[in-house]
């Protein structure tokens, strides 16, 4: 089973999709596939912006927030199930 990943403004732009799936039972194995191994893996799948105006992902994770079934966290150490949507969200300029 897959998990479901969301990302907002210039996560989109960086990687040029606004939703990709990963299938955890392919990665986790025995270990726990946690948020940070999430954050590993998709600057390995996105090591180059997908725009010429946005960062690359590796440089905009380090300033995201993430949403893990809707709930905010930053706690990169939380394991990830089968069945998650997390959210990237870089920081939003407000107007």
């Amino acid at each position: 089973m897959s998990m479901h990943i969301r990302f907002f403004a210039a996560a989109a732009a960086a990687t040029g999709v606004e939703e990709q799936r990963v299938d955890l039972a392919t990665l986790a194995g025995t270990a726990p596939f946690t948020l940070a191994d999430l954050s590993e893996l998709l600057v390995a799948s996105f090591p180059v912006s997908a725009s010429n105006h946005t960062p690359p992902l590796a440089e905009i994770l380090t300033r995201c927030s993430f949403l893990l079934n809707e709930v905010s966290t930053r706690d990169l150490s939380l394991a990830l199930s089968p069945g998650d949507v997390v959210d990237v969200l870089p920081p939003f300029a407000g107007g």
